[in-house]
């Protein structure tokens, strides 16, 4: 795996075994968790409810992943229906 990450670009392990894309922790291609990570960030209370732009915006602070931005889409569009 040290290998593979080597050969990309901005991707880095570091010694907690956390994945990191350019200083973001870098969410694998999984659905569940990709879904329960939307679901926490858009319930949050302190927050309040979160319009596409702030939650994305938040997400981006902390997480990577290719689709990141298609998938605040999908999402908020889901919980507007």
């Amino acid at each position: 795996m040290v290998q593979a990450l080597e050969k990309q670009d901005g991707l880095t392990l570091e010694e907690d075994g956390v994945v990191y894309m350019e200083g973001r922790i870098y969410v694998p291609n999984n659905k569940k968790i990709r879904k329960e990570i939307l679901k926490e960030n858009h319930n949050l209370v302190d927050v309040g409810h979160q319009e596409q732009y702030r939650m994305l915006k938040l997400l981006k602070r902390t997480y990577w992943w290719p689709v990141l931005k298609e998938d605040v889409k999908c999402q908020q569009n889901k919980v507007q229906y």
